[in-house]
């Protein structure tokens, strides 16, 4: 029999590590409204199957620094378990010790949990609540950094990155969440930014909050940092759940299937939602209601660039990639916002196997002096590079409106989509009929008595000659014109004829234009 001794150390290690910064700590974490690092994983995993490692690893900093003090785990937790019945890796820092600043072993773990989940193929979720880079250990903080940059970025388009921002998450933190699939944030303690309110207030002058330097509002509003943001930490990790209910585990693998989908066909509703006037708005996300299985809509950035819808949706059980113009704002037109919000998106979708439906009502791309000289052709050129190098199945609907640029934009035939699908109404040009009549019968509109009138018969018969949705699909650029009440039976039956479609590419990547 072995001495007690044995037992009785490592029994005494472990209570060490989970105690974290002791009680007090612990008490200041609660009274803040956020969870422990150990509470935060028990909320993401299934019941029981947290498995940690590394949970004896310290530091030990000198005198000078700290007093000669240990730090038990030395501020993160990370291990493996499974979520939804799929294992998960994931590492969640623990701000009751040392405020979860990072030092070299603390990053030394966090980089072995993402290698194992590279390795193993499985999704890495990051749950960050830090102080930033531990300034004793200097430069072996920063370039623990790195390390988690660089296996961030391998690791980008291999397996589903997941970043939880549930308290502060500074300096060159910000990058590996950034580096990341998708960003989630606490509306009570997440913040994010380069440089904090009293920096910027020394370096420029300037009095900012420091929510509206780095909040959730702002970075689901404005930067367009954020994908989800939830009042709290509980919230949070359950919408983690919910999103990762729609991912494979890796880039071999195809999206889950969900056969307790609840498909019912509401088509026969759309004609009352999108009018034939194209010039009544409506709202995107209820002619997806009418759509997708029920209640299966997950939006991606719902508060940035609302002038395209972005998200996860269930067609008959089937994981669907959803990209669509939204005519409340903005008229449905793109801008730079939402054509980098659409690129990022579609290729998030193109490394994970999943299929793409594009809902097309767009005007063209927003035009003024503001937007040319942001660079809304560079940005411009990155959806339409997504939509080009994509290779998964691509169906595209037009609706109403689908002029310019932006009919290009979004998924045209040209472009690489599979199949396209047209309702009667569409409208499929060059611009709209009033500005093609003003271009090319302006002598003739300039010297009539009766401009009006002749205006008006002159729209209507260019729209008759040359915007139906019948002259494109006579020379092949629509594949069928259809009734919407067939639009969830058409879809259906097309993705599930596309499913097998491979289409390797040789060369190791082309030069997206960033």
């Amino acid at each position: 029999m072995w001495d007690n001794k044995y037992s009785e150390e490592l029994t005494e290690r472990r209570m060490r590590a989970l105690a974290g910064g002791g009680a007090e700590r612990v008490e200041k974490q609660h009274s803040a409204g956020k969870l422990t690092a150990r509470e935060r994983i028990e909320a993401l995993f299934d019941p029981g199957s947290f498995v940690e490692i590394l949970s004896l690893a310290e530091t030990r900093h000198p005198e000078d620094a700290s007093g000669g003090k240990s730090f038990p785990g030395d501020g993160v937790v990370v291990g493996y378990g499974t979520v939804g019945g799929r294992i998960v890796y994931a590492s969640s820092e623990d701000f009751t010790v040392m405020g979860g600043s990072l030092g070299e072993v603390h990053s030394r773990k966090i980089c072995r949990i993402m290698d194992m989940a590279i390795q193993m193929q499985c999704p890495y979720v990051s749950i960050n609540d830090s102080g930033g880079a531990r300034i004793e250990e200097g430069v072996s903080s920063l370039d623990g950094y790195s390390g988690m940059f660089f296996r961030n970025t391998r690791a980008s388009g291999l397996i589903p990155q997941i970043a939880v921002v549930l308290g502060p998450c500074a300096g060159g933190a910000c990058y590996s969440p950034a580096i990341m699939d998708f960003v989630f944030m606490s509306r009570r303690a997440g913040k994010m930014f380069i440089t904090g309110p009293d920096v910027v207030k020394a370096a420029t002058g300037e009095d900012v909050s420091m929510e509206d330097l780095g909040g959730a509002s702002m970075h689901g509003k404005k930067s367009g940092v954020l994908h989800f943001s939830f009042p709290d930490d509980e919230a949070c990790l359950l919408g983690v759940r919910k999103l990762l209910s729609y991912l494979p585990g890796n880039s071999w693998e195809r999206p889950p299937f969900d056969g307790n989908f609840r498909g019912v066909d509401n088509s026969y509703l759309l004609q009352e939602i999108v009018s034939d006037n194209q010039r009544k708005v409506y709202d995107i996300k209820e002619v997806l209601d009418c759509i997708v299985d029920r209640d299966s809509f997950l939006e991606v950035q719902d508060s940035f660039a609302c002038n395209l819808i972005v998200g996860l949706a269930r067609l008959d059980g089937h994981v669907t990639g959803i990209v669509a113009n939204n005519p409340r704002v903005l008229g449905g037109a793109l801008d730079i916002d939402a054509s980098d919000k659409g690129a990022r998106f579609i290729r998030f979708c193109d490394s994970f196997n999943i299929p793409i439906l594009t809902l097309v009502d767009v005007p063209g791309f927003f035009p003024g002096k503001e937007q040319e000289q942001g660079g809304i052709i560079r940005h411009g050129a990155k959806l339409l590079y997504a939509y080009s190098e994509a290779t998964v199945p691509k169906i595209t609907l037009i609706m109403r409106k689908a002029f310019g640029g932006a009919y290009i934009a979004m998924n045209s035939r040209g472009m690489g989509a599979d199949i396209v699908f047209s309702w009667p109404i569409a409208q499929v040009a060059v611009m709209g009929a009033e500005g093609a009549v003003g271009i090319l019968y302006k002598k003739e509109l300039s010297g009539s008595d009766h401009a009006d009138t002749r205006r008006d018969e002159l729209v209507q018969e260019y729209r008759e000659k040359f915007m139906t949705p019948y002259i494109a699909a006579e020379r092949g650029f629509i594949d069928e014109v259809i009734l919407p009440e067939e639009t969830r039976r058409k879809l259906s039956d097309s993705f599930s004829a596309l499913r097998n479609k491979t289409l390797p590419i040789g060369r190791k990547h082309g030069n997206i234009p960033l």
